[in-house]
C-alpha cells in the first residue's frame, strides 16, 4: 500500500489531515519535530526538520503524496529571519527532495494572507485570481510565505506536480498550540477583548480544511491554487455569536485603525526589547486586518467538491474545546 506523508502531522491542520487519511484507509506517515500526543498505532512517525534533506528522504521513501503543512504559523518571533528560513527555505528543501523522490504529487498549504489586496475594497471577493507580489505583503510571515508559494509554482514549471491550498481562518478542536485564530478566541472567552477593529473574517473548520487538502490531492489541477473557506462574516457578528455561546459579553469599543497599529507598534517593541514573550498584537496581524476583505471558494466547490460546514457548528466545537483545554478561563 502506498503511504502518505503529512509534514506538520502534529500541528493543528496537520493532525486533522492524518485523520482525513486515515478515514480513507490509507497509510499515513508523519514528519514533525515531535510526535503527536494521541499519535495513532498505525501512523509512522520520522522524528525530523524540514530544513533537514536526509531526513526528508527519508520520510519520503515510497511515499506517493506529500501534503506540506510544516512551517511557523505566527506573526511574530524574536528572531524574524527564522520566518524566512523555515517557511520558505524549508518549503525549497520539501520540493527538492520531492523531485528527487519522485512523489506523484504535493499539496503546499499556504495561507489566505498572501492574497490579501493591499488596498481593501479593490474587489467584492478575493478570488484564486488574485497576483499576489512580494512587495505587497505587510510583515514577514507573509513574504515567506508567498516565497514558499513561488517555489512550489517555479518546481510545477520544472515538472514537479504540486497544488496549492489556501486555508482562510481554520478554527475548531485541537488547537494545542494556540494558532493566531484560536489566542483570539480564547482571549475573549477568558474576558480579556476589551475593544476590537472591526474588520471582515472568513472562518471555516479545521476538518473541513483537511478534508479539501484530501480532495485537492485527488481532483485539483497541477500548479493552481484553491481557497479553502468557510463563511464570512463581520469580526462584530463573530462577537456577537461568541457571546451567545459563551455567556461572555461582547467589547463594545470598536479600535480605529491608526490607533490599533501605534498599539501594535509599542507592543511589539516591548516584546522585541524588553519581555522577549508574543505581543498582544503586532504590526503584520494589524495591517492585515485593515486590509481584510470576504473570500470566494468557488473554485474549490465546483472542482474539488469541497463542502465546508456551518460557521455555528465549526464555532460551537472550537469553543468547546478550548474550554475543555482550559484555554477559556481566565
Amino acid at each position: 500500500m502506498s503511504v502518505d506523508l503529512v509534514t506538520g502531522g502534529s500541528g493543528f491542520i496537520g493532525r486533522h489531515v492524518v485523520a482525513a487519511l486515515r478515514e480513507r484507509g490509507g497509510k499515513v506517515r508523519i514528519l514533525d519535530l515531535a510526535p503527536p500526543d494521541d499519535l495513532a498505532a498505525d501512523v509512522e512517525f520520522v522524528a525530523g526538520s524540514i530544513l533537514d534533506p536526509q531526513r526528508l528522504d527519508v520520510a519520503m521513501t515510497g511515499v506517493r503524496h506529500v501534503y506540506h503543512l510544516a512551517g511557523i504559523a505566527k506573526l511574530w518571533l524574536c528572531d524574524r529571519a527564522d520566518f524566512e528560513r523555515v517557511n520558505a527555505g524549508g518549503t525549497a528543501t520539501v520540493l527538492r527532495a520531492a523531485a528527487t523522490q519522485r512523489v506523484e504529487r504535493v499539496i503546499h498549504c499556504s495561507t489566505e494572507a498572501v492574497l490579501l489586496p493591499k488596498c481593501r475594497g479593490t474587489a467584492a471577493f478575493v478570488d484564486e485570481n488574485v497576483e499576489p507580489a512580494l512587495a505587497d505583503m505587510p510583515g514577514p510571515y507573509t513574504r515567506s510565505k508567498l516565497k514558499a508559494e513561488q517555489s512550489v509554482l517555479a518546481a510545477v514549471r520544472e515538472g514537479l506536480n504540486a497544488l496549492i491550498v489556501n486555508p482562510t481562518v481554520p478554527i475548531g478542536p485541537g488547537d494545542r498550540n494556540l494558532t493566531p485564530p484560536a489566542a483570539m478566541l480564547s482571549m475573549f472567552l477568558k474576558g480579556q477583548s476589551r475593544a476590537y477593529l472591526e474588520c471582515v473574517l472568513n472562518l471555516v473548520d479545521v476538518r473541513d480544511v483537511a478534508g479539501g487538502m484530501v480532495l485537492a490531492a485527488e481532483r485539483g489541477r497541477t500548479g493552481e491554487r484553491y481557497i479553502l473557506g468557510g463563511d464570512n462574516l463581520a469580526l462584530t457578528d463573530l462577537l456577537g455569536l461568541l457571546e451567545t455561546l459563551s455567556g461572555r459579553p461582547m467589547p463594545k469599543r470598536a479600535v480605529p485603525g491608526w490607533l490599533a497599529l501605534a498599539s501594535a507598534v509599542v507592543t511589539e517593541w516591548i516584546a522585541d526589547v524588553l519581555t522577549h514573550h508574543p505581543p498582544a498584537a503586532t504590526r503584520e496581524g494589524v495591517a492585515l486586518a485593515l486590509r481584510s476583505q470576504p473570500f470566494d471558494s468557488r473554485k474549490a466547490r465546483s472542482e474539488l467538491g469541497y463542502a465546508p460546514r456551518a460557521l455555528q457548528d465549526a464555532l460551537a466545537d472550537a469553543v468547546s474545546w478550548l474550554s475543555s483545554a482550559g484555554a477559556a478561563s481566565p
